[in-house]
Order: C-alpha cells, then sequence, then structure tokens
C-alpha cells in the first residue's frame, strides 16, 4: 500500500497554514541561544516567502541580552556615581563611536582610506566592544542600505516607522543575518570572521575588565570613589547604550530632520546635532551623494570629528589614501546654492 507523505495528505486552512509555516521557519530555543555567542548558525534570511515574514520578526529571546542592557542601566540607582566612573563612561563612549564612525562605517564599508592588517584588527576589535555586532556583520548591512536606501528592501528606512528603524530591525532574525555576497573583500580576513562569528567576546571582556579595574581601585586608590559595580553600570552598560541610540539616529532620525543640499534619491538630511553626538556622521545628506569620501562635513564650518581624527592618524603615518571630497562635488552644491 502507498502511503502519502503527511504534508501531502494535510489540509489546512489559511489561518492554519500560516501558523503551520511559521513554526517550521522558527528556530529553537536552544539554537536562538546558542547565538548569543556563536553567530555560525544566523541562517539564510532568503529561503522563500513563509521564511522571510518569520524573519521579519523580532527574535525575542536572541534580543534578551540587548534589552538586558538597558534594564542593567537602572543599576546607577544603586551604585551611585562618581567623577571616575563618569569620565570612564565618556572615555569610552567617544573612543568606540570613533571606532564606528571611522573604521566600521569609513573603513570597512566604504573603504575610504587604506591602513596596515595590524590597525585594521585592533579597532575591529574596539568597534566589536560597541556591541554593534562585528564588522562584517555592520559592513555588509551598511553597504546594502545604500543599495537600497529608503526602499522597502532597506531595513532601517524610517518609512517603516521609526521604531523599526531605530532599533526594531536590529532585532529581527533577517537583522541578525550577515550578507556575505556584500563583503568579499573583508570576508578573506579571518581574524574578522573570528571576531563577527564571536560578536559578543570582546563586549564580555571589555565590561569583566571595567569591573575588576573598579574593584581594584576601591581596594588601592578608594579616594576615586569608585567600585566594581559602579563602573561595570556606567563604564560599560550605560556607556554603551547611550552609543548605541547615538549611533542609530542616523537611520531614525537623518532620514527625516534637516536640510538637503544635494538631491538624492533616498531621503538623507543633514543635521548639524546628530553630527555632533556621532562625530560628523549627522551630514547624511553628503555622504549620500557622494560615500566615497573619508570626509562628511563638506564644508570648513561642517564639524566632523571623525575627520579630524583621521587627518591626525594620517599625520603619524597610521593611516593613508583618505579620499577627499572631489572639486565637482563642491561646484555641484555651490551651483545648486545659486539657484
Amino acid at each position: 500500500m502507498h502511503v502519502q507523505p503527511y504534508d501531502q495528505g494535510l489540509h489546512l486552512e489559511p489561518r492554519d497554514q500560516a501558523a503551520h509555516d511559521d513554526a517550521a521557519n522558527r528556530p529553537g530555543r536552544a539554537s536562538a541561544l546558542r547565538r548569543w555567542f556563536d553567530t555560525s548558525d544566523a541562517g539564510d534570511a532568503s529561503r522563500g516567502h513563509a521564511a522571510s515574514v518569520a524573519d521579519d520578526r523580532i527574535d525575542w529571546v536572541r534580543a534578551l541580552p540587548f534589552l538586558g542592557m538597558h534594564l542593567a542601566c537602572l543599576g546607577v540607582l544603586w551604585v551611585g556615581v562618581s567623577w571616575f566612573a563618569m569620565g570612564v563612561a565618556v572615555a569610552l563612549y567617544a573612543v568606540r563611536m570613533f571606532a564606528i564612525t571611522g573604521f566600521y562605517h569609513r573603513y570597512f564599508s566604504h573603504r575610504t582610506f587604506r591602513t596596515s592588517r595590524a590597525l585594521q584588527f585592533v579597532f575591529a576589535l574596539i568597534g566589536a566592544a560597541s556591541v554593534q555586532r562585528g564588522p562584517l556583520w555592520w559592513a555588509a548591512q551598511h553597504r546594502n542600505h545604500h543599495r537600497h536606501a529608503d526602499l522597502p528592501q532597506d531595513p532601517h528606512s524610517p518609512r517603516h516607522g521609526f521604531w523599526r528603524s531605530h532599533a526594531g530591525w536590529f532585532l529581527t532574525r533577517a537583522g541578525f543575518h550577515t550578507d556575505w555576497s556584500r563583503i568579499p573583500d573583508l570576508a578573506r580576513y579571518p581574524e574578522l570572521r573570528w571576531l563577527d562569528r564571536f560578536d559578543t567576546v570582546v563586549p564580555v571582556a571589555l565590561a569583566v575588565a571595567l569591573y575588576l579595574l573598579g574593584v581594584a581601585l576601591e581596594r588601592w586608590a578608594p579616594a576615586l570613589g569608585t567600585t566594581g559595580p559602579q563602573l561595570l553600570v556606567w563604564g560599560f552598560f550605560v556607556s554603551t547604550v547611550v552609543l548605541f541610540h547615538a549611533t542609530v539616529t542616523i537611520n531614525s532620525l537623518a532620514h527625516r530632520f534637516g536640510t538637503r543640499r544635494f538631491e538624492t534619491r533616498d531621503d538623507s538630511r543633514n543635521n548639524g546635532w546628530l553630527a555632533l553626538i556621532t562625530f560628523g556622521e549627522g551630514w547624511h545628506n553628503n555622504h549620500h551623494f557622494f560615500p566615497g569620501s573619508a570626509r562628511q562635513g563638506f564644508r570648513w564650518w561642517e564639524l566632523d570629528l571623525t575627520w579630524y581624527g583621521l587627518r591626525a592618524m594620517a599625520a603619524l603615518g597610521l593611516v593613508h589614501d583618505l579620499k577627499p571630497v572631489p572639486a565637482w562635488v563642491h561646484a555641484h552644491a555651490r551651483e545648486r546654492a545659486r539657484r
């Protein structure tokens, strides 16, 4: 007797079929937990319609550490504050913001300057400490953003809504996926692939180091008024959460508020306030018009701290071949201003 395969003999109502497809494509809880530490089985975000619907939803199990970091900021109510802890938080914000804007963005994503393999890895490490995932994931996501800016395929366009563009896209199954086809130039470095796969190692190491430093300072330098828990909460959790939300304002706000010097096919804007907190990334309309420059503040008065930092590194011989803003771009901007 011939036996029909189970699915061939099963007739489901449309609503039940959708639930069946969703269950079939939903990752197991153990798999989601494993991906907290090892992203190698992040899956393929293009496995058909049913899978794509599931992939577009927030993966709440994998999102738990992200949510936990926000809750941990409430620890300031118990650990108190000191000038030293505040100073560490500000310093780590600045160093990691420069790593994100100068290297994750302008170097890994756009290749607007050159540097040594050793320094490439150093700033990949610092960027990884920002808890914005690995450099390969970041670059792949950003290259796809420029490819589909403010189109339906752009996962963090504010046309999808503020919260979706600000953080929701980051927490979906599709959002965890690294599109290797977009980064063949970077995927050849095994050290970068390792950082991308184990993207929580560096942040956890930083958190542990801050806690131990606080414990040591409480014992040997009590005049600083800090402790292990205090340095962990302010230096890691508060600094990291503020850093994340400042960075993603470029997705959620810089495509909504500001001025448009150039006509582009997207909604990008120049916003001086966002440029201030993101070290120059707020000159977003400039960037979308010509993303091939290491400088995003195209005019002398457009504050671009990342550009100044890269110029200083170039003077020290640490980076080289910084790509400038071409003369034709300046000429085009002047012509538009005269209209």
